[in-house]
């Protein structure tokens, strides 16, 4: 390795400074990130451009990338200082602490910032995030990037780095938060054929019953050689049938002049399957996104027993990748190599694991007679406020003599 080479990489890895790199030009073997996606040069065999635009106007779509957004926007996040004896413990003084748990930056939330990066991660294939520090090197803000405007490239030595912005700065991934899909691949590409396919039949679905355009039936119209019909009198006949049974008139009576006659159409198999068909799709969506079709409002296949492990499966399967996605794209961000040691960030998932009132209180009553948890530890899970005595792990079902625990004292929410 040359001395230049070691000196511009020790560079890098001390300062993580910012360079500015000449801007290439753009043209048509070197097409923006932004021109790809709008123009999408690989369309689905259904003829449709299936781009962010156009996906999330796919019913089925729009409901998945929203759902795994808000779900994991939702979710608690904090920073953990690690004890000596193997626990944790939140750390409020951490600098970090605040952007993941309150707010990225001034004017936007903790959580309205991880939904619009987990929304680009789902339709762009990634979503990134600029990390702003003060004078002593740590984070202040996330400020959010939109995806077209971010290029990811590597060194000789397959370390990442960013250029961000027409002017092509660059960043070091230390000061660069993102969170990338599996594979850095948008489900909206991998699976835009499924996607296309829901597209057209929604699209047909609309124009069918947009304006009673489907024709139900023929209109054929006698002639004889005394008697021609000729362009101008037909385009009459068409105008005043769609006046009489076009729109919110369809179904109407309708009254026929003695050289008119009606033919009544029937469905075809392809007619006949087409609510089944986009059902269909429903579960393609579903599919392509890892979310239980449940969650999508198919309810075709729900019951009572299992809307419940679907609901676990959607935490399992679905939002847990994600969760550790962000763990670690945090952890790389806002955490220096030596805090890696001594801190952790981690998502919240409890909510999400909450069974109904008589399940949780069952669960409660096992964990404590196990001195698994006090009961100070699950009066906080359920928001309400310690008693003297409570921090004691006993067992209730084996007390046998002395003065029963204090009753809690509940105090009024300011």
């Amino acid at each position: 390795m040359s001395t230049s080479s070691f000196k511009s990489r020790l560079a890098n890895w001390l300062l993580s400074d910012i360079e500015v790199k000449s801007s290439p030009v753009s043209g048509v073997t070197n097409p923006e990130t932004w021109l790809v996606d709008l123009l999408n040069a690989s369309p689905a065999q259904s003829g449709i451009s299936v781009n962010p635009t156009t996906a999330m106007q796919c019913t089925p779509v729009n409901r998945a990338v929203t759902l795994i957004a808000s779900s994991l926007g939702s979710l608690p996040v904090k920073v953990y200082r690690r004890l000596d004896n193997g626990g944790k413990e939140a750390d409020p003084t951490h600098s970090a602490y605040g952007l993941v748990h309150d707010d990225a930056t001034e004017w936007q939330s903790a959580a309205e910032f991880r939904e619009r990066i987990t929304a680009d991660a789902l339709l762009h294939g990634a979503g990134f995030a600029l990390v702003q520090r003060d004078s002593d090197g740590r984070p202040v803000e996330l400020i959010y990037l939109p995806p077209g405007n971010v290029q990811v490239k590597a060194d000789d030595y397959g370390e990442p780095f960013y250029l961000i912005g027409s002017t092509q700065t660059r960043f070091s991934f230390r000061n660069v938060l993102h969170v990338a899909a599996p594979f850095e691949l948008a489900p909206i590409k991998a699976c835009r054929e499924a996607i296309g396919l829901a597209l057209v039949l929604e699209r047909h679905a609309a124009r069918l019953f947009g304006n009673g355009a489907r024709p139900s039936g023929l209109l054929s119209v006698k002639q004889s050689e005394n008697r021609k019909v000729d362009d101008k009198t037909l385009a009459n006949i068409v105008a005043a049938w769609k006046v009489a049974h076009s729109g919110d008139k369809s179904g109407n009576t309708a009254i026929l002049p003695n050289d008119v006659e009606y033919q009544q159409l029937t469905l075809n198999s392809v007619d006949a399957q087409f609510a089944e068909m986009r059902a269909f799709q429903i579960s393609e969506v579903a599919r392509a996104f890892g979310v239980p079709p449940i969650l999508l409002q198919d309810y075709s296949r729900a019951t009572w027993s299992n809307s419940e492990q679907m609901g676990r499966q959607f935490l399992q399967f679905t939002l847990l990748p994600w969760i550790q996605a962000w763990q670690a794209a945090y952890r790389r961000a806002l955490l220096t190599p030596d805090e890696r040691a001594t801190h952790l960030i981690e998502f919240i998932v409890d909510d999400l694991l909450r069974g109904d009132f008589a399940s949780r209180v069952e669960g409660y009553s096992k964990l404590i007679a196990a001195r698994v948890l006090n009961p100070n530890e699950v009066r906080a899970m359920e928001n309400r406020p310690p008693y003297a005595g409570g921090d004691e792990f006993v067992n209730p079902n084996t007390l046998t003599s002395g003065a029963p625990p204090a009753s809690p004292q509940e105090t009024p929410d300011a």
